[in-house]
């Protein structure tokens, strides 16, 4: 079982010791991560994270593989002033380097990336890594990653065809193997927040659900209230030994 306090992960200690930390690093809070798609955005890329951080979203990640590295930088430079006026923290798919020149508060890395040279560039900044098997999962460890990224957890619009996907079952087995916190992501509708925060993950990363929305703040809103009251309820206890 693994026990999520205030965006941190502990595991039960051996003989019942009680908690241990699993990692030591506060994430942002609350955990919903909004990563970008300007391609499916209907209204500029400013326009979506100021309505998303108006509503509560303090965490955003610029994925925008398809243009120059160039221009991932310029434009993660020129959304950083809206996160900044909301105190949410701007990361950036993509590599350490790219990172630490747009002066953003940290990377996502692809899975297999060298997560111990990204944490030499990055320092104390945030460094997350996509993973989509339990032994990708298992090979992550702190101090050089503070989360994973999981999935995809459902079927997703945004990237049909990708998979297979994990399920509640499949994001509850990473969560077990992993020794940072997981957020789950892929397909991620309002009524699917509970089971997976009730499987084990620390949180949730969400694209084209407020990429794509009409109301983005509305979209926001619903997501961060089930995310709060799943947190409330707390992970599902096994009726295992």
């Amino acid at each position: 079982m693994v026990v999520h306090i205030k965006g941190r992960a502990f595991l039960p200690s051996p003989k019942g010791r009680g908690l241990h930390a699993r990692i030591s690093v506060t994430l942002p809070d609350p955990p919903l991560l909004l990563v970008t798609d300007r391609r499916q955005a209907g209204r500029p890329l400013g326009d979506v994270i100021a309505s998303a951080c108006a509503a509560g979203c303090r965490w955003i990640s610029i994925r925008e593989k398809d243009l120059p590295a160039a221009e991932q930088i310029a434009l993660a430079r020129a959304l950083l002033p809206i996160a900044r006026q909301w105190g949410a923290r701007l990361t950036l798919h993509g590599t350490a380097e790219m990172a630490r020149a747009a002066g953003v508060d940290g990377v996502h890395l692809a899975a297999g990336s060298d997560t111990a040279e990204a944490r030499a560039i990055i320092g104390s900044g945030l460094v997350g890594a996509s993973v989509h098997t339990i032994s990708e999962a298992a090979a992550l460890a702190p101090p050089e990653v503070d989360y994973a990224l999981a999935g995809p957890a459902y079927a997703t619009v945004s990237k049909p065809g990708y998979g297979p996907a994990l399920g509640a079952a499949g994001i509850a087995a990473i969560a077990r193997a992993c020794r940072v916190p997981v957020l789950a992501i892929g397909g991620i509708a309002v009524a699917a927040v509970l089971e997976l925060i009730q499987a084990g993950a620390g949180g949730i990363a969400v694209m084209g659900s407020l990429m794509r929305a009409s109301e983005v703040a509305t979209e926001a809103m619903r997501l961060l209230a089930a995310l709060a009251d799943a947190q409330a309820r707390g992970p599902k206890r096994s009726t295992t030994s």
